[in-house]
């Protein structure tokens, strides 16, 4: 299928941007590989695209002492192949590398994915355990940018904290600290498909950041209460999630503890591999 017929134009500025979205028929593109196969199959039939992908300020990453921020439009094949720094070493270039396929890498970028909020993307799970941060502008650019940690950016299925015409700018990713530790596991049918389940665990003991993350629920991913039950193995994979996540089938329940199991023996791998 094709999509309906549309306007487009390039954003000249942010200002320029949030002005175009003023009649509430427009939408935001970057790379436009989630919302480009919406409008195919007319899932979407925004008016107009109002294209961002060239504007300066989304383009640029800046290092900081305990964090890297991101510009909403650096695509996920330039975090993949090193072109921007990556705050935890290999951890987002890894992930980044297993995102899709490489001519989607290509064009979608961080920010893109992240305000589309598909359940069961990678960045939305990778970057909710990262306890990364969300950079928002709101319309006229004349306060300080909103700051939105990830757990709260994402609110349900394809559902964020953005106001209609608010512009997610750019993605602040702490720096862990040394003797950190990671894991990532997903569940797909076939390379480049979307999760069925996923889980990711930060342990940043430097930082006194322990985080145990599920995604591909259907909604935004839940964070586990209480991640030590599970490290320290006074709670099973199933008994942790049955408490967090009861809302899922049997047969989800069970991808998603085959997921995090996964992620756990990834963490005991690389603390035997430490010693």
């Amino acid at each position: 299928m094709k999509p309906v017929l549309f306007d487009y134009a390039v954003a000249q500025s942010l200002n320029d941007a949030q002005s175009a979205l003023q009649n509430g028929q427009s939408k935001f593109v970057s790379g436009n590989q989630s919302l480009g196969p919406m409008m195919n199959l007319r899932l979407a039939r925004p008016a107009a695209l109002v294209d961002l992908s060239q504007l300066p300020e989304l383009c640029k990453v800046e290092e900081h002492d305990g964090y890297i921020r991101f510009g909403a439009a650096i695509t996920h094949a330039e975090i993949e192949d090193g072109v921007v720094p990556d705050p935890t070493g290999h951890w987002m270039r890894d992930a980044a590398a297993n995102i899709a396929y490489r001519a989607v890498r290509n064009r979608g970028t961080i920010g893109g994915s992240l305000a589309h909020a598909d359940p069961a993307a990678d960045w939305v799970i990778v970057l909710t355990a990262l306890c990364a941060t969300v950079i928002v502008r709101e319309p006229g650019g004349n306060s300080p940018p909103l700051q939105i940690p990830m757990e709260e950016f994402i609110i349900g299925p394809y559902s964020t904290a953005l106001s209609p015409e608010d512009i997610l700018t750019a993605v602040d990713v702490p720096r862990p600290g040394n003797g950190a530790r990671w894991a990532y596991w997903k569940y797909s049918r076939q390379v480049g498909e979307f999760a069925k389940a996923s889980a990711a665990i930060l342990i940043d003991p430097a930082n006194n950041r322990t985080r145990i993350a599920i995604g591909a629920l259907g909604r935004q991913p839940a964070l586990l209460p209480n991640p030590q039950s599970l490290l320290t193995e006074a709670q099973t994979p199933l008994e942790a999630l049955a408490e967090a996540i009861p809302d899922q089938p049997a047969d989800a329940l069970h991808m998603h503890t085959v997921a995090l199991s996964r992620a756990l023996d990834q963490i005991k791998d690389f603390e035997e591999f430490s010693t």
